[in-house]
């Protein structure tokens, strides 16, 4: 389903999953995506995703980490902007 973009096959997979009564986690994580399942479903199906918005997340938390809270905010934008 995730692989393949069919993200119209979820609701029966969370019916048979809802089911399985022998794994109580399944189940809570098959209920919580329901919460929220239009966007499940979107997120399955469209071929866009957030991989380079979340690479810049990952690479500025790395340079806050280097910098061990050594300093505030102004080196820390002076130094993601460096590094660009």
């Amino acid at each position: 389903m995730v692989t393949e973009l069919e993200g119209e096959r979820l609701p029966e997979w969370i019916t048979s999953a809802r089911a399985a009564n022998d794994l109580p986690s399944l189940s809570r994580f098959a209920r919580h995506l329901e919460r929220d399942l239009d966007a499940v479903i979107g997120g399955l199906t469209l071929p866009w995703n957030q991989g380079v918005g979340e690479g810049h997340v990952n690479r500025i938390k790395m340079i806050k980490r280097q910098m061990d809270g050594r300093t505030g905010f102004k080196l820390l934008r002076k130094r993601v902007l460096l590094a660009s």
